[in-house]
């Protein structure tokens, strides 16, 4: 039987539209959801930080009053042998990397892990990591960051890399495998509050109601196209296009062809709400 086709992941381009191009476009900003769109990451909405050479970042999420509550993320674009020797400047803040072009080197307590398309690693708040490209293309990864919540006689997680190819997806039940989770953390581990997992549905495939939960979410589609129902809005997104749903935010979609609609996910999960 032949074997499955690799996966795909979508990196974006920069550049600009052309003058000749319509303004308008699919972006959108509301009290429960957003829409950033794969056209609007150009290069003059690209941000840059503190000790790092030969890198640019498009910011998808960050905590802000009506967005994003617990992450940030981020899609770094590295050129050959750029990197940083002091990426996080937060101890608090825990990463979650997942490469999608070329390849990263991770350096972490002195031990060096190279990370491929796929590749993912996790990084306890207060890691001493540093990152680089070594390779002879550009390097291109997102990096989600989350302050971690420490509980009373619970240790921290440890840190771990993984490629989604090493994880067997797990369908969901009564799908018959059109729709399925790839988890890079163990569901069953308290130690995490977040997780960050690979979804993938079918083309056809649906989430079959509106999912009303405690969980924030930011989706950024790999793969493939969708018509996503937000909060009694359909909205059709694609390869590249990032989604970040609030809490409670109602959510279901259909999956379009011809390929596997794909998206990277993050969610906080295992804590108890904050408290004012």
């Amino acid at each position: 039987m032949p074997s499955d086709p690799p996966p795909r992941y979508h990196v974006p381009g920069g550049g600009l539209p052309p003058q000749s191009q319509l303004i308008t476009g699919r972006s959108m900003f509301t009290e429960a959801f957003a829409v950033i769109p794969a056209g609007v990451l150009s290069d003059i909405v690209t941000s840059a930080l503190p000790f790092w050479t030969k890198m640019r970042m498009w910011v998808l999420a960050r905590p802000l009053s009506g967005f994003a509550e617990t992450f940030s993320q981020y899609i770094v674009e590295l050129a050959p042998e750029g990197g940083s020797d002091r990426p996080e400047t937060d101890p608090n803040a825990e990463a979650a990397l997942f490469v999608v072009q070329g390849q990263i080197t991770i350096t972490l307590d002195g031990e060096t892990t190279s990370l491929n398309a796929g590749g993912f690693g996790y990084l306890p708040a207060g890691s001493n990591w540093r990152v680089v490209n070594n390779g002879e293309g550009k390097a291109v990864f997102h990096w989600l960051r989350k302050r971690y919540l420490p509980v009373s006689g619970l240790p921290a997680p440890e840190p771990f890399f993984t490629n989604e190819r090493e994880i067997e997806s797990v369908a969901m039940p009564d799908t018959a495998g059109a729709w399925a989770t790839t988890r890079f953390m163990d569901p069953a581990d308290m130690r995490h509050d977040m997780h960050v997992t690979i979804v993938t549905l079918q083309p056809g495939a649906v989430i079959p109601f509106d999912e009303t939960h405690v969980m924030e979410h930011g989706l950024y589609v790999l793969q493939g196209k969708a018509v996503y129902h937000l909060n009694q809005q359909w909205v059709e997104v694609e390869a590249g296009d990032f989604m970040w749903l609030r809490a409670f935010c109602p959510q279901a979609c259909y999956a379009g062809g011809p390929e596997p609609f794909r998206y990277l996910l993050y969610k906080d999960v295992n804590r108890h709400a904050l408290l004012p």
